[in-house]
């Protein structure tokens, strides 16, 4: 037995703003259920909540069966962590207690090869196996062959940030589906997979006889895996959930039909508001000359105060207004030409021509070298002219090539980078960032700057320093960024990963309003039902076009 219960749970920010008011709802033993809402509402802290990283203000969680967890930072790690140590984070508390005791011994070695240091070593090596750590080893092993190609004793001591987002997300993802743990908590367990990878996800989800609970924003994900569906709504004073006892596709008509309910229910309460006050307002007037009214008066008002304490209905939820308004401009009509492009060590050569206004996807497997070919795109191709420098101050590794990629006249290229990493942003609010402009975008008057948050929906957090924003905010900020600053050529590496589902569907109407040349990485199946062509990055080296979206490309043949 594994299940969830989150009774009553209230959490307040620093500044004392509430974001949980009052959450309620169980996650059922064997269930599959998504957590999903708009960004900001606070499902990664609800998630930090439920696996004790965090200490609610007020409610209980109460829960069954052990515990395993891949928290948001997996897939993003580009620290000095091994593939060892991502595997330990998904571990059982002992076994990883247990892990890590090895490893501290293990370093005190290196430094005192004394006795007592020796008799350290020896007792965490035991109390290693005494927790199962030679068995899960066993496993490690296979879950290194599935998600890397390689078995555990010559993939564990390499850098975790040496794999692909996609790379990490797969192997702790093995690691969790093939441990002990009953419960499993996944905070957007898709995010950096390819298609093939969620494929496998969505298999494993439907396959797997533990409890797991998961945010996720791919719809194509929710559709296929998720038995039911918590909503966190956001309200005045908090957000609150909402449960669809249904998977995603009975979701939506769904929920429509229950907010009409609340209008519905709400109308009649402000109909019977007004006319229980016409009602006292009436008999005041009669009381003040007929003394055998004084008595229908209080009873009117104290109909109306019992109205009032019983409250009205339930309210509507808040509606997230985004309206992103992506601009662009006129340029030369070849946008981008290559010629004999070869990413060093990644993908063979090829050629090709992508028109103004073309959308264009860019598909294949993880590691593939699809984000190397828009790197190298943002940064001007070869040799750039001063007008096909970058629109923004996002920090740009150099992508060694051979061949040429040329970018046509006026074209502006914007980044939209997959890890939202932005060193320049950092520090800094977000009226700050818009009211200072950069060398590529003005300054903006506080007011503008205002409204210009408001139409992506982060009014709210004008005063938020970046970093504090959620993955989904920073999201939508860096695409506000790009709207001012004039890009005429998009380059969105998997822009929809962290965006809710209201954002991604603005996205996908301002990317179809803009005059200009858009390519975009994703591996989300929903919106590249919007796209034009498809440029695929092929298992055999191969960089081909195809009209339709190709999502069965495997990993790219190469040594390892």
């Amino acid at each position: 037995m594994a299940h969830i219960d989150i009774s009553g749970i209230d959490y307040f920010l620093s500044d004392g703003t509430q974001l949980l008011n009052g959450v309620t709802f169980k996650v059922p033993d064997g269930t599959k259920t998504a957590l999903i809402g708009p960004n900001g509402t606070g499902k990664t802290t609800l998630f930090r909540i439920i696996s004790g990283d965090l200490v609610p203000d007020e409610g209980v969680i109460g829960r069954s069966g052990n515990m395993g967890i891949m928290r948001q930072f997996v897939g993003q790690v580009r620290d000095d962590s091994t593939v060892r140590d991502l595997l330990v984070s998904a571990a059982p508390l002992a076994l990883a207690a247990a892990a890590r005791a090895v490893d501290e011994a293990e370093l005190a070695m290196m430094e005192h090869d004394d006795e007592p240091t020796q008799m350290t070593y020896a007792q965490a090596i035991v109390d290693w196996g005494d927790a199962g750590g030679y068995d899960v080893e066993t496993v490690w092993d296979e879950v290194c062959m599935a998600a890397l190609g390689l078995p555990f004793d010559r993939a564990q001591h390499r850098p975790a940030s040496s794999l692909s987002g996609g790379e990490q997300k797969r192997l702790v993802l093995e690691a969790l589906f093939a441990g002990p743990d009953e419960l499993l908590l996944l905070d957007e367990p898709d995010n950096y997979l390819d298609v093939p990878g969620k494929r496998w996800l969505e298999a494993k989800l439907n396959e797997s006889k533990k409890t797991v609970f998961f945010i996720s924003h791919d719809r194509e994900l929710l559709n296929n895996a998720a038995g039911r569906i918590v909503t966190l709504e956001p309200g005045i004073n908090g957000a609150g959930a909402w449960v669809h006892g249904g998977g995603f596709g009975s979701y939506v008509e769904a929920r429509a039909d229950r907010n009409a309910r609340f209008e519905e229910l709400r109308k009649r309460w402000d109909e019977e508001h007004v006319k229980l006050k016409e009602l006292v307002n009436m008999y005041k007037n009669k009381a003040a000359f007929r003394s055998d009214m004084a008595n229908r008066y209080q009873a009117a008002q104290t109909r109306l105060a019992k109205f009032l304490e019983a409250g009205p209905p339930e309210a509507l939820p808040i509606e997230q207004n985004v309206r992103m308004r992506l601009k662009g401009g006129r340029t030369a009509k070849r946008a981008v030409v290559a010629e004999k492009l070869e990413l060093t060590g990644l993908m063979k050569p090829f050629s090709t021509e992508i028109w103004f206004g073309d959308r264009v996807g860019v598909l294949g497997s993880n590691g593939s070298g699809k984000s190397h070919f828009l790197r190298l795109l943002a940064t001007g191709g070869t040799d750039p002219e001063r007008e096909h420098l970058p629109v923004s101050e996002v920090e740009i590794a150099e992508v060694p090539h051979e061949g040429t990629v040329k970018l046509g006249a006026r074209i502006r290229p914007g980044f939209f980078a997959q890890t939202h990493v932005r060193p320049d942003l950092l520090g800094k609010t977000l009226l700050e960032i818009l009211h200072r402009g950069d060398e590529h975008r003005s300054g903006l008057g506080r007011e503008a700057a205002a409204g210009a948050l408001d139409g992506y929906g982060l009014a709210a957090q004008s005063e938020q320093k970046y970093e504090s924003l959620s993955g989904g905010q920073q999201a939508r900020f860096q695409i506000l960024l790009l709207q001012l600053s004039g890009a005429t050529l998009l380059l969105l590496d998997e822009p929809t990963d962290n965006l809710d589902l209201h954002s991604a569907e603005a996205l996908e109407r301002a990317i179809d309003h803009f005059e200009g040349t858009v390519l975009a990485v994703t591996h989300d199946r929903w919106f590249a039902r919007t796209f034009d062509r498809f440029m695929v990055f092929g298992s055999d080296g191969k960089v081909y076009e195809s009209a339709e979206p190709v999502w069965d490309e495997k990993r790219v043949e190469r040594a390892r």
